[in-house]
């Protein structure tokens, strides 16, 4: 059956899938959440950008022995996608969540202001702990599972700070915009009606540049996506990949 690789967004960890991780692997599909460089117990990758990243993700893919399909939350769509324009023949078909092609304008005063919010508080001598609880309550939507904030706040303090700083200059150095008509595989695009870091009319403009992409949007459901309401992300995962007998 086919594999299955989950991406976490930037404040996540492998554990940001365990609900998924149980889900899939009931089915049958085998099922594996990654650290992305720097995150847990992964090495750190120098120098730390798109191009080292989303090879650590082939030679992940690679230790499995055949195409994977990758999902991706946040941080991990635009892995997912950097990953696919370089190495498609690896990738049987992406799901692409709570993400967007780019980040907008790189190098800008947007840039500047979203690193600033992110680790402006770290400047400050504020812990990750601290910045989880202040950042994670703002991601939240209406329908939210009750653990699943608490759960996000747990991953988020566990991150090393100087990971957290790599990886969101990271984020703002990526626009796969160009190559969206490029995908060629099975593509599943999930947005949060509540979700303000990437809305879903960003994501509904994704998919429509995307060849036969399809797209779910969860209603009161915020930006942790797969934490914030699990058992409805797994329900359109799941009928996405029987539907393309993956």
């Amino acid at each position: 059956m086919t594999h299955l690789l989950f991406l976490h967004g930037l404040g996540g960890g492998h554990h940001a899938w365990d609900r998924q991780l149980l889900h899939f692997a009931t089915l049958g599909y085998p099922s594996h959440a990654w650290d992305q460089p720097g995150y847990g117990h992964t090495p750190m990758v120098e120098p730390y950008d798109l191009g080292q990243v989303s090879a650590a993700a082939k030679r992940l893919i690679d230790s499995f022995r055949e195409p994977m399909v990758l999902v991706g939350h946040s941080m991990g769509g635009f892995i997912a996608q950097e990953t696919y324009a370089r190495y498609p023949a690896s990738i049987k078909a992406l799901v692409l969540s709570f993400t967007s092609p780019g980040f907008g304008d790189r190098g800008g005063d947007f840039a500047r202001q979203f690193i600033a919010a992110r680790v402006g508080a770290l400047d400050q001598g504020k812990s990750m702990p601290e910045l989880a609880a202040e950042l994670m309550p703002t991601m939240r939507g209406r329908k939210s599972d009750p653990g699943g904030l608490k759960h996000a706040q747990g991953i988020m303090s566990g991150i090393a700070p100087q990971t957290y700083r790599k990886a969101v200059q990271l984020l703002t150095t990526f626009d796969g915009r160009k190559k969206l008509k490029n995908i060629a595989v099975p593509t599943l695009c999930i947005a949060g009606s509540d979700d303000k870091t990437a809305p879903p009319q960003v994501v509904e403009r994704m998919a429509k540049e995307i060849p036969g992409a399809e797209l779910e949007v969860l209603d009161g459901c915020g930006h942790l996506g797969p934490m914030d309401q699990p058992d409805a992300f797994n329900a359109v995962l799941e009928k996405f990949l029987k539907r393309h007998a993956l």
